[in-house]
């Protein structure tokens, strides 16, 4: 199997080191390596499914805590998308990852794809931290699973609405599709520049949002679009920011979106 990237290992030594100057308590005698990451993640038994790991990082007891739904069909003549899903919330809920059952399982049923649901745990979507598990379990998945590497799709919910939106911006390479949900991203740098996001992107957003107002994330993907973004933007009518479940019909439009406007 391949080994990470030359980006990725660069991306966690970096990180850690940066972690590890901020956190005096954590040695060098506590370090792992990212060969040790490899052979954990490669000895992970992903059965079809709903499957819950604790993946130890470079940091020992230290763990990237994720649920994979995974296709019964992979194999090397029928490679699978692969979907990062990104929860709502933050807080550091233990669960918070495994709330893909209401609309994240049905909604992406269609596209019969390896699911990983990460946890954030007390960081936001868009720190180091989780841009380190982030892009760490999407190139490892593609290096050891069934997956096709030109399918591979962001999503999330509010705050992992925000985080899917994000990464499409910064790491476009790692994605082909993002589906952006009940979010609030303002695509602007602190420069007033507003860059091109070369990721094709589906933003749904619920018409009576109580927490991100519809006017303001339209007034976002206009933005986003005058700077050459494409982006179709779905506006649920009548669905509030606590309607997740009610999402689950729009991801699976998405999903059709995805499959013959994006790969076809």
């Amino acid at each position: 199997m391949k080994k990470l990237t030359r980006t990725l290992v660069l991306l966690l030594t970096v990180s850690t080191i940066f972690s590890c100057s901020k956190n005096e308590s954590v040695s060098t005698s506590d370090l792992r390596t990212v060969e040790d990451i490899i052979a954990d993640f490669q000895n992970l038994v992903v059965q079809p499914g709903i499957n819950d790991f604790a993946l130890e990082t470079l940091v020992n007891d230290t763990y990237w805590n994720f649920r994979v739904v995974a296709p019964a069909d992979a194999s090397a003549n029928n490679l699978r998308p692969l979907v990062i899903d990104l929860h709502g919330a933050s807080g550091g809920s233990p669960s918070a990852h495994k709330n893909t059952e209401c609309y994240v399982e049905t909604g992406l049923q269609a596209l019969n794809a390896f699911v990983i649901s990460p946890n954030a745990g007390f960081d936001e979507w868009y720190d180091s931290s989780n841009q380190q598990q982030i892009l760490a379990l999407v190139d490892l998945a593609k290096s050891n699973w069934h997956i096709d590497p030109n399918k591979v799709i962001i999503t999330g919910y509010s705050n992992g609405g925000n985080g899917s939106w994000f990464y499409a911006d910064y790491y476009p390479e790692f994605f082909s599709a993002a589906i952006p949900m009940a979010s609030s991203y303002d695509p602007e740098r602190g420069t007033g520049e507003v860059p091109e996001i070369t990721v094709p992107m589906y933003v749904i957003h619920g018409e009576d949002d109580e927490l991100f107002p519809v006017e303001t994330t339209e007034a976002f993907v206009n933005k986003s679009r005058d700077a050459g973004t494409s982006i179709e933007f779905v506006i649920a009518p009548g669905l509030g920011h606590l309607d997740v479940c009610d999402y689950a019909s729009y991801l699976a439009d998405a999903v059709t979106w995805v499959q013959t406007e994006v790969w076809n």
